[in-house]
């Protein structure tokens, strides 16, 4: 087991007196069942896990009612070896999407209050997941409003990399100062650090894939779990998609990799197929993004804050929530290049999607800003309570854009600008250069 985030969120849970029941949803294999279940058997004298995907019977515990004793007797009588104690048991249940009704008995176990129920899921809320029968049995259960909390829990992220490989607090801290001071970074800590995010970018954060990098150094066997992982993203998109969006869905998937090679990078819909239209396409896209694969990104009309409330809705890009997974979509032998430093590559694809994953795994939401004219800057995030520029660099050079947007403050409105690439801490006016492995410290807004 590796340290992730979502501890500190589920002690914070359990500290407080007046907790409901937790709903952690995110995409298949980030982790979730495996946190979930260290935790509970931690913090608890017994754990009582129900696994509805692996065991679908298990949905006549919630029937004919929804009376929290009588759930119990069902259970027990059961599965006799579990002990199930008030007010020192944790009912784990996994998958909950699979099973509407145990999602339901969640108000009732909230009005108990003599156990704690914690949820995983998957594919929550995506369109065309139940059949026609689950989805009326889904109306009839009912989601429990206002008695359950929800998070999303993603895919490591590059500082539980950092963890991973053995980085300390104290190390993380020392970075912060130096982005705090605007200071050089001493160079055996820069290179260090440039080498663990050179990795990052090939193994992403999805924990198998973690693991099995750092358990064997091969990058062969670590393609081999990252490929098996997009696999069962397309397996998903298969089964459980409706019938006339499973193709759609599949084509604008695989169509990722090269939407991003392109120099104009938003997401085209005539580039998933000619003659591609939006009307045909965009259940599809989304679908795929609420399963927690892609993040989008939008265009905004204007480089102002709120960035939600300038955005273009029909003009954005699509990124992989996770690097590595794009990576390992790509022709082989780019891991190599990767881990030699070579993230020039893919005309700059590499280094936007790793900002879109760096981003995303905050929970931010993303945008970036372009025109008619070229003028283009990658992102746009609010940072210390002002709307910054973000530019990823692949190479050296000038950031004409950025420049251009810096240059007229009367028509944009911006005063700040963060380049990021492979470099050294620096500053010239409004423009702060930083290394790239500095991106996940911009968490400030």
């Amino acid at each position: 087991m590796y340290k992730r985030k979502i501890e500190s969120h589920l002690l914070r849970w359990k500290n407080n007196p007046a907790h409901k029941p937790l709903v952690i949803k995110g995409v298949r294999q980030c982790g979730k069942t495996s946190s979930v279940l260290a935790f509970a058997q931690k913090h608890y004298n017994h754990v009582a896990y129900l696994d509805f995907r692996e065991h679908p019977e298990y949905k006549q515990f919630f029937f004919p009612n929804l009376d929290i004793n009588e759930i119990i007797i069902r259970i027990t009588a059961t599965l006799p070896s579990l002990v199930i104690e008030p007010h020192n048991t944790c009912f784990v249940f996994d998958e909950i999407q699979d099973c509407p009704i145990a999602r339901a008995s969640l108000k009732y176990f909230s009005l108990d209050g003599r156990y704690d129920v914690l949820c995983t899921g998957s594919l929550l809320g995506v369109n065309g997941y139940k059949t026609k029968e689950e989805q009326q049995e889904e109306r009839e259960a009912s989601i429990p409003v206002g008695f359950e909390e929800i998070i999303d829990m993603y895919p490591m992220d590059f500082e539980e990399w950092l963890w991973a490989n053995g980085i300390r607090e104290e190390h993380i801290d020392l970075l912060r100062r130096h982005l705090a001071e605007e200071r050089i970074v001493d160079e055996a800590i820069h290179q260090r650090f440039r080498h663990l995010l050179h990795q990052y970018v090939f193994v992403g954060g999805m924990p198998e894939a973690v693991s099995t990098f750092l358990t064997t150094q091969n990058v062969g066997s670590l393609l081999a779990v990252q490929r098996q992982i997009v696999d069962t993203y397309k397996s998903d998109m298969v089964k459980y998609a409706l019938q006339a969006d499973k193709a759609h869905i599949r084509e604008c998937f695989d169509s990722i990799p090269a939407q991003l090679a392109r120099e104009n990078k938003k997401f085209s819909y005539q580039f998933v197929r000619p003659g591609g239209r939006g009307r045909d396409y965009y259940g599809s896209l989304q679908w795929i993004e609420d399963a927690g694969i892609i993040h989008r990104c939008y265009n905004t009309e204007i480089t102002e804050l709120p960035l939600e409330g300038v955005a273009i809705r029909d003009q954005f890009k699509v990124y992989m929530a996770d690097i590595g997974l794009l990576i390992s979509m790509l022709e082989d032998g780019t891991q190599g290049s990767i881990l030699q430093g070579n993230l020039g590559a893919y005309r700059g694809a590499i280094y936007e999607n790793l900002m879109a994953d760096i981003l995303g795994k905050m929970g931010r939401k993303l945008y970036y800003f372009r025109k008619d004219s070229g003028l283009e800057i990658d992102f746009l995030i609010r940072y210390k309570g002002e709307c910054v520029l973000i530019e990823c660099k692949a190479q050296t050079g000038n950031s004409k854009s950025l420049q251009t947007v810096l240059k007229h403050p009367e028509k944009y409105h911006v005063s700040q600008a963060i380049k990021l690439g492979d470099y050294n801490v620096g500053r010239t006016g409004g423009l702060l250069t930083l290394p790239f492995y500095m991106g996940f410290l911009l968490t400030e807004i």
